[in-house]
């Protein structure tokens, strides 16, 4: 027995779709077991609020002007408006269309019948509907592929406001550096005027040389220099800070000391758990999906296309005596036959962008464990070295007090108290800079792991919860 016509050209059209591409088999994640630097994950919770760790009341306040007025979060919210137009968009070609029409026209034509002008009013109004059965889920996966869009969307939305937050803590702690770098540079060039007056009031008693008069000169002059470039520091810091806050620039009020920010203690989780807590890996993850859903979809085109359509309404003229009622039903089945290899190419293409989805997927979690493990090596290594330069501080303090007491009583020269004080404004420096870059490294450690974020519902799905097959 041979089978039904039908039967067999939906076997033709299936063999010119070919097998499924499969997905690329480089481009799965292992994660690893445990962070390099901490000895053991926990599954503890970071807190969406987690710039507060900080105990600054400011740096609050900046971080909320951020993620209400900055200019990116912004146009990622409209990307997100965007794409669940689109979602919307693509859900309603799965419904019913319903189209109303209402005509009219006034013509003169030659009546056939018996040969003379006649002058009618035509006029009609009905309404149509038509619909597609979608038999092989070409629209409804184009749905999904809508669908995963928008989750991706929102997910990138997310780690705007994310980038964002850090960048304003970051950039909010870099301003309180600055800050105490100018205090130390202000302090130390008391110390210096008042070498400097000590030094002159030796120099006209005979108790110093000439020499030791133009050290101390010198030695004040190269610290001066040093406070101008610190304020214009400070000013362009402000500047930037105040674009991040989506503002012209303008002065920030401070909050508590550099050396008085808490240092939070920081909870890790896995490093598999990770790949749920990053919005930029889920962003990822719901493109691949996105890819792949609209690989099925590209495949579906091979496949018949039903189509019903039903239309009904009422004619009238003004040379017939009453109204008529009209209607029309149909349906179409439409499937292609020879397109010159079109579809074939078209599913070609959206293949390769599903691989190309896949691999950002895996580059995109790699560089998420890469950020971790470098911010938790910063958090881990940058509290050792302030331990040590806090140790060198007080060494150098006492050094200081030695060679100036030496000066003073005349056992040394004044070169053995500027190379002290030289050193120790250098600790102090180096001491800001190595605060500062821990409390940035936690910053970045908050960021690395997430901020707190937390997977979300938009139109029913959850990220992973569907993916590549």
């Amino acid at each position: 027995m041979r089978p039904p016509l039908p039967v067999c050209g939906l076997v033709l059209l299936v063999a010119c779709a070919g097998p499924r591409p499969p997905s690329p088999p480089g481009a799965a994640v292992a994660p690893p077991q445990a962070w390099r630097n901490v000895p053991a994950g926990s599954s503890a919770e970071i807190s969406a609020d987690w710039w507060r760790a900080f105990d600054d009341p400011v740096l609050t306040q900046i971080v909320q002007a951020a993620l209400a007025n900055n200019t990116d979060v912004a146009i990622a919210a409209a990307r997100v408006a965007e794409a669940r137009g689109q979602f919307h968009l693509a859900r309603a070609q799965g419904l019913p269309n319903v189209q109303g029409v209402l005509q009219g026209e006034r013509e003169r034509d030659v009546n056939p019948g018996f040969g003379f002008a006649e002058n009618q009013t035509v006029g009609e109004g009905d309404v149509s509907i038509s619909y597609d059965l979608d038999l092989f889920g070409r629209l409804a996966k184009a749905r999904e592929a809508a669908r995963a869009n928008l989750l991706a969307s929102q997910a990138a939305h997310d780690n705007v406001r994310l980038a964002v937050t850090a960048s304003a803590a970051s950039g909010y702690i870099t301003l309180r550096a600055l800050d105490a770098r100018l205090a130390v540079l202000q302090a130390t060039l008391d110390d210096r005027a008042a070498a400097l007056k000590i030094a002159r009031r030796r120099a006209s008693a005979g108790y110093a040389s000439a020499l030791d008069l133009a050290q101390a000169e010198a030695d004040y002059q190269a610290t001066l220099q040093l406070v101008p470039a610190a304020q214009l520091a400070i000013a362009r810091q402000e500047d930037g800070l105040s674009l991040l806050l989506g503002e012209s620039p303008r002065t920030f009020e401070r909050g508590v000391d550099l050396a008085a920010m808490a240092l939070p203690t920081i909870p890790t989780s896995l490093p598999s758990v990770l790949l749920r807590r990053r919005p930029d890996i889920a962003a990822a993850e719901q493109q691949l999906v996105a890819a792949d859903r609209s690989l099925d979809s590209a495949r579906a085109a091979f496949m018949p296309d039903v189509q019903l359509s039903a239309s009904g309404g009422r004619a009238g003229s003004n040379i017939i005596p009453r109204s008529v009622w009209v209607f029309a039903l149909g349906g179409g089945l439409f499937a292609p036959i020879f397109d010159s290899g079109r579809l074939k190419a078209q599913q070609e293409s959206v293949a390769a962008r599903r691989d190309q989805a896949a691999f950002a997927y895996r580059k995109s979690a790699l560089i998420a464990f890469r950020e971790v493990e470098d911010a938790l090596a910063s958090v881990q290594r940058l509290q050792q070295q302030e331990a040590a330069l806090d140790a060198q501080h007080a060494v150098l303090v006492h050094t200081v007090t030695l060679a100036t007491n030496r000066y003073r009583a005349g056992y040394s020269p004044y070169l053995d108290q500027l190379d002290a004080q030289r050193g120790l404004l250098a600790v102090d420096l180096s001491r800001v800079q190595s605060r500062a870059e821990r409390l940035n490294a936690a910053v970045t450690l908050f960021e690395a792991l997430g901020g707190g974020w937390r997977n979300w519902e938009v139109a029913g799905a959850t990220p992973g919860s569907a993916g590549p097959r």
